[in-house]
């Protein structure tokens, strides 16, 4: 059998960051374990950013991050892509560029021909020699579904950091992709999506934040992250509850991929998105007024997502023409950054 003829998504019940542990009981997993303290480390998991940061000297610091999930399409070559470049997206969005990788891989091979490994690692390294990464090697433990991602290495230097914790009032956020590949890929799933209909998310999720990254190096970018399987919403109350600021999104402003309303329409919404919902819902205040399609997008499960960037005001039409340049067709202004009263949510959705 070559690998082109075997149908990945035909081995998981939910593929991508729709996999990822709930938030929730991750928050209460990582409270009980002490963190280690270093003068070096500038960005632990404390403030639950994309990655860790450790300053080597006045000019370098290290990126560390690593991702991997199953299968979210059929393909074994564009499921590796999407996989490697959802992994390098967390050195992208704190404004670094990407050095080296190592594969992470579970494969059943007594399930699947190796073949399809192989364009799994194919698609995988193209996506590492696009971002300009060396990738050299990694680990491989057979398994009951196929599981691929990176550990990936970058760098940046300490004074150019890009947090998730720097958002200030004043401040409009901008979101380069289009929200949707949780429901589109549910839906594709459960055939209620033709595979021509899932190639706008496909696009998507392959492009590359890279040039996002060097982009927001040249304006007063304060914050930026990367949405994916925390939804829109959960990562953008991370960087509201970091940065202890209110944000405001405007629910008609958050682009959409194609077909992904209509899906979400027609019920295809996986459980990670109520899951997302049910984490943020004592923080983030959505209005009576929003339809409730768009409320459930607000908390779908992204894949390979946008970045989210807080920039200071004056600059932010600017930076949306520079990124729309680049090709992130999608890039919107969807909020804004306010101060946080005690008694205010930090999000508030409207």
């Amino acid at each position: 059998m070559e690998a082109n003829d075997f149908d990945l998504m035909s081995t998981v019940e939910s593929g991508g960051c729709s996999a990822k542990l709930p938030a929730g009981v991750l928050k209460e997993l990582l409270a009980g374990i002490p963190q280690v303290k270093s003068d070096n480390l500038l960005i632990g998991n404390d403030t639950s950013d994309d990655a860790l940061v450790y300053r080597l000297n006045d000019t370098t610091a290290l990126i560390q991050t690593t991702d991997f999930f199953p299968p979210l399409c059929s393909d074994p070559y564009t499921f590796g892509f999407i996989a490697a470049a959802n992994a390098l997206s967390d050195i992208f969005a704190m404004g670094g560029r990407a050095v080296t990788a190592l594969n992470i891989v579970m494969f059943p091979t007594t399930q699947m021909p190796v073949t399809v490994l192989k364009s799994i690692l194919e698609g995988g390294a193209d996506a590492a020699a696009e971002a300009g990464a060396v990738l050299a090697g990694g680990h491989t433990i057979d398994g009951p579904v196929p599981v691929y991602g990176l550990s990936v290495t970058g760098t940046v230097h300490p004074d150019k950091i890009i947090s998730n914790h720097g958002a200030r009032p004043g401040d409009i956020l901008l979101l380069t992709k289009g929200v949707g590949t949780g429901a589109l890929t549910a839906a594709l799933r459960v055939n209620e999506l033709k595979s021509s209909e899932y190639d706008d998310a496909l696009y998507s999720m392959k492009q590359l934040n890279m040039k996002g990254a060097d982009i927001m190096q040249q304006f007063p970018v304060h914050a930026a992250t990367d949405i994916t399987g925390f939804s829109l919403a959960g990562h953008a109350l991370e960087m509201a509850v970091a940065s202890g600021v209110h944000l405001k999104l405007y629910s008609e402003e958050i682009p959409l991929l194609d077909n992904a309303y209509r899906v979400t329409e027609a019920g295809c919404i996986p459980c990670a998105s109520f899951r997302n919902l049910q984490y943020v819902e004592s923080s983030v205040n959505f209005s009576d007024k929003i339809d409730y399609n768009r409320k459930m997008l607000a908390v779908d499960a992204q894949t390979s997502g946008g970045l989210l960037i807080s920039v200071a005001a004056d600059s932010a039409r600017k930076l949306h023409e520079a990124l729309m340049a680049a090709g992130y067709g999608y890039t919107s202004i969807i909020g804004e950054v306010f101060p946080r009263d005690a008694n205010d949510s930090f999000i508030e959705v409207v």
